[in-house]
């Protein structure tokens, strides 16, 4: 008997284990106020942008199930959430309101969207679509920790768990339209000839 089988993951399995890369936030908050300290001033959400995004690419690249390039992703996110945070924070002058919060995380989120954007695979569909969303999804994240009441008067360079948890579940979400899972062919079968069997 000879059927097609293939070992791509199903949809729930490939975004709960997105959504659990929201544990990657807390490590990079911690990280990023290791190195730079509070984020009320250009140079420390300059650096500590940078470290936190570093960390947050790497743990996405982690859950991603082999979609995402960690050669492209990391620096991408690291340079691109050191530039955001950079140009967020200093927008709204460094303050911690509500507002002030959400504004900085959509400003955060429009740089830090178009350096994933641009690190995404090739065969990205529509990936301009992640860009769009980073701003709306990082202000999200910035609000649902402000609401959690979580001290973010001390300024952290990355919102919270519970930011983070919307933040992965909500983006989990977008990176599986835009970059589904491939479909690994079973041995006997040959309709990826790019491809060679190891």
């Amino acid at each position: 008997m000879t059927h097609p089988r293939t070992s791509r993951p199903s949809f729930l399995r490939t975004w709960l284990l997105w959504t659990a890369g929201f544990l990657a936030f807390p490590v990079a908050g911690l990280a990023g106020t290791a190195v730079a300290g509070r984020v009320d001033a250009p140079l420390a959400a300059l650096l500590g942008g940078a470290v936190a995004g570093l960390v947050v690419g790497a743990g996405q690249v982690l859950v991603s199930s082999r979609r995402l390039d960690l050669r492209w992703w990391i620096p991408a996110t690291g340079i691109g959430m050191g530039l955001g945070l950079l140009i967020g924070a200093a927008t709204v002058g460094y303050r911690t309101s509500l507002a002030d919060l959400a504004l900085m995380g959509a400003l955060t989120g429009l740089v830090l969207g178009v350096a994933q954007a641009i690190a995404l695979p090739r065969h990205t569909h529509l990936r301009w679509a992640w860009a769009a969303a980073m701003p709306f999804l990082w202000a999200l994240g910035w609000t649902a920790t402000t609401l959690g009441m979580i001290a973010v008067e001390e300024q952290f360079t990355i919102f919270g768990a519970y930011g983070a948890v919307t933040f992965s579940a909500l983006s989990g979400l977008l990176l599986h339209r835009l970059l589904p899972h491939r479909v690994e062919p079973h041995p006997d079968l040959a309709h990826r000839p790019t491809e060679a069997t190891v």
